[in-house]
């Protein structure tokens, strides 16, 4: 019997700058990551929070649009953050999920200790031990941009972590 494909949509919420990672995971217990595609979609930094939430909204539809993702994984607000620092991530992570949402994708949330443990074995890496391992997990010839490797990393958790417990998605 074959293994089924599950492409995953990794997001690492901000408001100015979203991160973003495509992979297929297929197995199990472990599962055999491709990686497809990271990157950033970026708004204006000196555009009003409506209007960057819109356009993170716009790139983040374009890329379910093109990669068809299957689940979305997203990174949970960092607890320890100033308030208004939380409440700026707290709206970026509802934009994206109301993008996710509308496509239908079911959502999977983990905070950023699980993630780290998940990818590095240790709750508490740095976030460049973080980058290095995700580059070795997947495969990447270079380290990709910080909120890239971040959402890579959590889809990378997502595929280790999901697909050990169940057989479908």
């Amino acid at each position: 019997m074959l293994a089924r494909v599950v492409r995953i949509l990794g997001i690492d919420p901000g408001s100015r700058v979203t991160g973003y990672a495509v992979l297929a995971a297929e197995g199990d217990r472990t599962p055999r990551l491709a990686y497809l595609e990271c990157g950033v979609v970026a708004a204006n930094p000196g555009w009003p929070l409506e209007r960057r939430l819109a356009e993170i909204s716009t790139g983040l539809m374009e890329i379910i649009d093109e990669f068809t993702p299957d689940v979305a994984a997203v990174e949970d607000v960092f607890s320890s953050m100033n308030a208004r620092t939380a409440l700026a991530l707290g709206q970026a992570r509802g934009a994206a999920l109301a993008v996710v949402g509308r496509a239908g994708l079911r959502v999977f949330s983990y905070p950023p200790a699980v993630v780290k443990q998940a990818v590095t074995g240790r709750g508490r890496a740095s976030k460049e031990q973080v980058a290095l391992m995700v580059r070795a997990l997947v495969g990447l010839r270079t380290v990709p941009r910080a909120d890239a490797a971040d959402a890579l990393a959590v889809a990378v958790a997502h595929a280790h972590l999901f697909r050990s417990r169940r057989t479908a998605a």
